[in-house]
Formats: C-alpha cells, structure tokens, sequence
C-alpha cells in the first residue's frame, strides 16, 4: 500500500463539488431560484479548482483583505501559506449583499448554467491601488500589456467573497473527459497503482524530446515510481496551441515512447495566470494537493516574454519560509540534445560544448515550420508529435 502525501493545510482533502447525486440534483433546484450572476472566466476556472480539491484547504473566495493578505504576504488569514489570491471580481453586484445566497453562472458554457452556489459574507470594493498593489506583487509587473495583468483588470473591481459548493465542472468534463481529473481522482489512481514518490509534469504546451527527456531525467534521478502530466486546459494567451491538439500530441508521445503505466495523462481546469514564480507556488500547492511529491521547474516555469528571469521560477522556492510546502522540486536547466553526446541533455551538465553543439529552436521558428508542413529535426520534436501539429496548423491555415 503506497503512502501518499498529505495534502496543503489539512489531513484529508477538501473538494468543494457535491458528490452525491440527490444533494446535487437537490442544491441545483434550490440555485435555480436564487440570484444570480455570470462569473469571469477566472473566478469560473478558481471555482472548478476549489470543486477539484486542487486548492485544498480552501472553503470559498476571499475576502478583499485576505486577497491584500496573500498578494504581499502569501499567507491566508489563518496564517496558512497560499502564493496567489482566489477571488471572485464583478464589474456590479448589483442588489447582492452580505448574507445572500446566490447561484454563480458559468460564462464559458452556452447558456450560463449555474456552476456553484455562494453564501456571500461580503460585498467589497477594490481601489485602484488595492488592485495595483495585487498586480504588483503577483506578477511582478503591472504592464497591461502582460496577458495575466490584463485579465485581472478586466474583471472589475467589486469582490465577491464567502464559502461556495460546486455543482459542476464547467466545461472540462465534457470536452475532455479522458483527461480533465480532480486532484480526489488523481490521488485515487495513485493510490491503485501502488505509487509513493510521484513526479509531476506542467505544462500549457506540446512536449517535445526536451520535455520528453526531462520528464525520464527526474524520474531516475528521483528514482520515482511514476509520473502524472498535468496539462492546463483552460484558457490561453492567443497564439497557444489549444488543448484537445496539446492532449493528443502528448498522448502520442507517452504511448510511443514510454513504457507502460509509468506515466499518467491528466488535465486540470484552470485559466492560465502567467504570473512565473507566484504560479509555481500554486502549481506546487495543487500538485501536491492531488498527490505528488515532486514537481518538475523547468526554466521560465509558467512564464511569458521576458518578465521574469529565466530561474525566478526556482529560487521563489528557496525565499518562502521552510516548511511552507510538503512539495519538492526538481530543477531543470535549459535542456537540449547535443550532437556530441548523441541525447538531450542539461545544458549545464554538457562541459565542452559551444552553442553549435546543441539543437535548439525558438518557438517562433518551430511554429514557422510547423505552419509550412516541415517537420522539426527529430532530435527536437518527435515525428508523430509534429504530424499532429503540421495537421492543426494546415487546419488552420485552410480554416
């Protein structure tokens, strides 16, 4: 029997979602009489993520001065650490008040059905400087032009907070029901499959031999009994690969080229922040929540442009104070394959070599390729791994 570890802040995990079936069917007629408000996508993705049990202990969304609290402090109001806020932002809440009951609507599913029911413990306003303040400290910037910042900006400024139960998981279950799982689930096959130490693999992209091989790299290195990629499968920056082409190339990879049950395909339900070092945190938070005890920092973890140093990502870990995760990491230099060695290796740990020696491509010039149905070298992306993104942009291009 494998001994798995414990989730953040709690002995047990804490998913928000109404399992059984009549308490659903009974939660959703009541929500159909109260009232209600169609959420940002965000505050849809965080309630998905509180029904998931990835943000774990969490009961609900937060109140303006736990928000303040965690954007400068990352620690909630009880004291438990937590790198990002988890907020519910309306452009008007019009006649909610302190007390209400009411039904939050899903703005990414046609319709709006209703996604959770919220007891509301305050209706508040964010200033200016409060949300600056929140920008600042969360993704180090506050140029709109970030995709993160913008996102937040564009959500309003009245804040929304009190606990919530979840009816639902939007989108994710239906559109990608092989691969959405709640950390509940995840932490279920873990336990089935006899696994201890578990590595886990982020990403919001195809992998490639570099990804591929890293993932091999942290698995002997940490002698670990398997590995979960956790894909994101909500919304993007515009010009990202969408999910379903992601999952199938991913798929593709792990069936050709690793061995049998050693590495389980997931997803989660989440918007992309691309907030670097602050959404490592939480992506250490959430992975550990669904089970796994390493998780893999690659350079420019959940970065965009150059906002943040190529290793931020990394040395965030060592700035929080000791014990604020149960979670290890592994960190990864650029990787890349050497001619000389003949395999993909950290670049760091290939002394003797020049530039020249590796091959490597930007993303730009990989995406050119791509769109001009030419296959990368196989030293960096696999061949069925580039079919199925040759096929996405000839489709895209033909669209």
């Amino acid at each position: 029997m494998s001994k798995l570890i414990p989730p953040h802040g709690s002995a047990a995990l804490n998913p928000l979602y109404v399992a059984d079936a009549r308490d659903n069917q009974r939660l959703a007629d009541d929500a159909a009489k109260l009232p209600s408000i169609v959420v940002s996508s965000a505050a849809a993705a965080n309630a998905v993520m509180l029904g998931a049990g990835y943000f774990n202990p969490l009961t609900g969304f937060m109140s303006k001065t736990e928000a303040l609290g965690v954007a400068t402090d990352m620690r909630t109001k009880d004291g438990l650490f937590w790198p990002v806020p988890v907020i519910n932002l309306v452009q008007d809440a019009g006649a909610i008040k302190a007390g209400d009951r009411i039904a939050l609507k899903d703005p990414n599913v046609d319709g709006n059905p209703i996604l959770a029911v919220m007891d509301v413990t305050a209706v508040e306003t964010f200033t200016d400087a409060d949300l600056a303040l929140i920008v600042e400290k969360v993704f180090r910037t506050s140029d709109p032009k970030h995709p993160g910042v913008a996102a937040l900006l564009s959500q309003g400024k009245t804040v929304l907070s009190g606990p919530i139960k979840v009816l639902n998981f939007s989108y994710f279950k239906a559109e990608f029901p092989e691969t959405f799982r709640t950390a509940v689930e995840i932490r279920d096959e873990i336990e089935k499959r006899g696994w201890s130490k578990v590595v886990a693999f982020q990403t919001r992209n195809p992998m490639h031999r570099a990804h591929e091989e890293l993932c091999r790299m942290a698995m002997d290195r940490l002698q670990a009994d398997g590995l979960v990629i956790h894909m994101l499968l909500g919304k993007l920056k515009e010009g990202d690969i969408p999910a379903p082409v992601r999952d199938a190339a991913i798929r593709k990879m792990v069936e050709v080229y690793f061995p049998p049950n050693s590495a389980m395909i997931t997803g989660y339900g989440f918007d992309m922040l691309y907030a670097g070092p602050r959404e490592a945190l939480l992506h250490a938070v959430f992975r550990q929540n669904m089970g796994a005890t390493h998780l893999i920092l690659g350079r420019d973890h959940a970065g965009v442009g150059d906002y943040y140093g190529p290793f931020d990502a990394q040395t965030i870990f060592d700035e929080i104070p000791k014990g604020s995760l149960l979670i290890d990491t592994f960190r990864a230099d650029n990787t890349a394959y050497s001619k000389k060695l003949d395999k993909v290796v950290m670049m760091r740990e290939a002394p003797g070599h020049t530039p020249e020696d590796f091959v490597t491509l930007s993303g730009t010039k990989v995406r050119d390729m791509l769109g001009k149905g030419i296959p990368p070298p196989a030293e960096f992306s696999r061949p069925e791994v580039a079919k199925i993104l040759i096929d996405y942009y000839h489709a895209l291009d033909n669209g």
